[in-house]
């Protein structure tokens, strides 16, 4: 699999994995094993989160499981073109309350970074792991059971590294590590002056 660190050059000194991580649709359409799929969810259950409260919660679906259908039906019809090789699909939902019941402001950051931690270790593991928000959010609370209180942050497709001429040819030209707009674009000390 290509390496971000290949074409991308970080203005400051950074470990590669952060580099070299990026989202390829290409997948081989080759299943992963129970073993693998954990080991991606142990990585996001070790994401920090405010007053340890953990409220990610992660829905999935294997490639032919009987429940592949529900996750793929619910993917805009650009996205089924390239998920179809995908050999996990996973939804990322977020608890919006405290255990007390008090709102939690922190749920989308925390759950943000639990979904980090799985979209880093899968890069570490070689895999394909690209999130995404073209799906049906309203379909998905529904056809997935997903109570209130919950909230539907993004979907991700999870497979091993395919070839980018099996994709149709107006993604094989996307099919490459971007690049990020410059750092000073993106922070400033003090009040807000972007």
């Amino acid at each position: 699999m290509i390496k971000g660190s290949d074409t991308r050059r970080p203005e400051h000194p950074v470990d590669s994995i952060f580099v070299d991580r990026w989202s390829p649709r290409a997948m081989s359409g080759d299943e992963l094993s129970g073993e693998e799929l954990l080991t991606l969810f142990e990585a996001a259950r070790w994401a920090p989160s405010s007053m340890n409260n953990q409220p990610w919660r992660m829905l999935y679906a294997p490639r032919g499981s009987h429940h592949w259908p529900l996750f793929f039906d619910l993917l805009a019809e650009s996205n089924k073109v390239w998920c179809s090789r995908a050999a996990a699909l996973v939804v990322v939902i977020s608890k919006t309350t405290l255990e007390s019941g008090k709102p939690c402001r922190t749920h989308s950051y925390d759950s943000g970074a639990a979904w980090m931690s799985l979209a880093l270790q899968g890069s570490m593991m070689g895999l394909v792991v690209h999130g995404m928000q073209g799906f049906d959010y309203e379909r998905a609370r529904n056809d997935l059971n997903i109570p209130e209180g919950f909230q539907i942050e993004a979907m991700a497709a999870i497979g091993r590294p395919g070839r980018k001429e099996d994709l149709p040819e107006q993604l094989q030209a996307r099919e490459a590590p971007n690049d990020r707009r410059p750092l000073a674009q993106s922070i400033c000390e003090g009040p807000f002056s972007l």
